[in-house]
């Protein structure tokens, strides 16, 4: 059975260039519905340009002209006169040399979109070396100005069931990040800083003051010789 090329870049350009309905596009291109429909609006695929399936023999005008006239026609993909040879699953990717210039260009992609992802993950998808991703990242490549990030898919150098199988692995792998606050800087755990508070409690306590604490003899009994003496006076008087 014929194995549709780029899947995603025939979509877009049956998106732009056919009234198809978004599930004869999903039907045929083997993705959903809602993808096609993100595509349609603008949300997905904005660095990918649109594919002809007809230039590409994968499609002629006459089945999707039927296509266009019943909503419930399935589009058939046209067996290839060419045969493609068939990608190993072992060993190393290997990569046309009519695409390999494309390579850095798909590498800056990966390490801006999926910096998750190993530099060993990207030498499977692009077919390419260690060095020349290190490169890459640290915009120390002889072609670092020039280079645009476009998605390898688009650019036949891995399917989009690779690239996915690579992302979800290297995200089971990432280690948890620790709690962080505001500032940066990462919590303690509840242990240490419950401990921590009864410290700073009993530092900063302070007992409350008694009517004992406020306690003055020396006016007290200067006040009782001042009603003393008014008392003296008084009974003078009388």
């Amino acid at each position: 059975m014929a194995t549709l090329l780029m899947p995603k870049a025939t979509a877009v350009w049956l998106v732009d260039n056919t009234a198809l309905t978004f599930d004869q596009i999903a039907t045929f291109c083997t993705l959903h519905p809602l993808e096609v429909k993100a595509i349609a609006d603008g949300e997905s695929a904005q660095g990918i340009k649109g594919l002809d399936p007809i230039n590409t023999g994968q499609l002629s005008r006459d089945e999707i002209a039927r296509a266009e006239e019943n909503p419930d026609h399935v589009l058939k993909i046209q067996e290839s006169k060419v045969r493609v040879p068939q990608t190993k699953k072992k060993g190393p990717r290997y990569t046309p040399v009519s695409k390999r210039q494309d390579r850095p260009n798909a590498i800056l992609w990966l390490v801006r979109n999926h910096p998750e992802l190993k530099d060993a993950q990207i030498s499977r998808l692009v077919g390419t070396t260690k060095n020349t991703i290190q490169q890459i990242r640290e915009r120390t490549h002889w072609n670092s100005a020039n280079l645009q990030p476009i998605d390898p898919v688009a650019l036949g150098l891995c399917s989009q069931i690779d690239l996915d199988f690579e992302v979800n692995k290297a995200a089971k792998n990432r280690p948890a990040e620790a709690d962080v606050d505001v500032a940066g800087e990462a919590l303690l755990p509840a242990s240490q800083t419950e401990g921590m508070a009864l410290e700073d409690e009993s530092r900063n306590y302070k007992p409350a003051k008694t009517e004992d604490d406020d306690f003055d003899a020396d006016a007290v009994f200067a006040k009782l010789n001042s009603l003393k003496s008014n008392d003296d006076n008084s009974s003078e008087e009388d």
